[in-house]
């Protein structure tokens, strides 16, 4: 569903530098980094809103050559509403209707009643957890084939990121959909998220299956007096204090340390985030 190859962006004190990834149809990906680590510049890159070198193809379609293709198949979802705020959810509806080509009322219209969105409220009487139904229902009721999600469930109670989770969930059951999902709640990925691609200061740290990613790397603690030779070579953002240290290791490289005298613990997506970033 998604491609991007050798993505490029140079900006004054920033590099995204030359990053590739692979989303295949009906999977959820989570697109994680902290902030400044190029997930925003990624999926404006995708969306074709900046300058940018590179490749990105949607669903085999290059997103500049086909851009008016490209976005009739992309759904948007950012943290806040992008529609004016004094309109009615009424006029959203036929605000959207007059952009996209398989705009469904009716089915806006279900969506809205689904939500428990009323459509004679105004988008800046919304709620953040309605904000984000009401982009999703905007999507969803123009058959979008990709949704984009930038940072939508910060700041949500977790009823409302359940539900948003369910959305999602209930979305690529039909094996043709794909969902972005820029997040920092990193239990939201590990409920619904197939793929993980992270991102450490412009550069691509991995991506691949969350699943591979959850079993790749240990943290280990202990005696920094007995760390020496390869194992201390392939440690991850080592720190060290006193006599003691932690730092992430790669699990086949724990396992090649025979009799090893150091505390393994397996690492959660937030563990591998903060060690990347103190390894960039």
């Amino acid at each position: 569903m998604l491609e991007i190859t050798n993505l490029h962006k140079q900006y004054k004190d920033f590099e995204l530098d030359h990053i590739s990834f692979q989303l295949p149809k009906g999977f959820i990906m989570g697109l994680v980094g902290k902030n400044g680590a190029g997930k925003s510049t990624t999926i404006k890159s995708i969306m074709n809103m900046l300058d940018f070198q590179g490749e990105i193809r949607i669903d085999g379609q290059d997103n500049i050559l086909c851009e008016k293709q490209v976005k009739q198949m992309v759904g948007v979802v950012v943290d806040q509403p992008f529609f004016p705020v004094i309109f009615t959810l009424e006029q959203v509806e036929k605000y959207c209707g007059t952009f996209y080509v398989n705009w469904n009322k009716v089915n806006y219209d279900k969506l809205l009643r689904q939500f428990g969105l009323n459509p004679k409220k105004k988008v800046s009487e919304l709620s953040r957890g309605m904000g984000v139904k009401l982009q999703l229902a905007v999507a969803l009721s123009h058959k979008a084939e990709l949704l984009v999600l930038d940072e939508p469930t910060s700041g949500l109670d977790p009823v409302a990121r359940d539900e948003c989770m369910d959305i999602l969930m209930e979305y690529i059951q039909n094996g043709d959909h794909s969902v972005l999902f820029s997040t920092h709640i990193s239990t939201d990925l590990e409920k619904i998220a197939d793929y993980i691609t992270i991102l450490s200061g412009g550069k691509l740290f991995y991506t691949g299956e969350k699943d591979v990613l959850m079993e790749k790397y240990v943290i280990l603690k202990g005696d920094q007096r007995k760390v020496s030779g390869e194992l201390e070579k392939n440690l991850i953002g080592a720190r060290r204090y006193g006599d003691s240290f932690e730092a992430m290791l790669p699990r086949e490289q724990y396992a090649l340390c025979d009799g090893c005298p150091f505390q393994a613990e397996n690492a959660k997506i937030d563990d591998i985030l903060i060690y990347a970033e103190r390894s960039a």
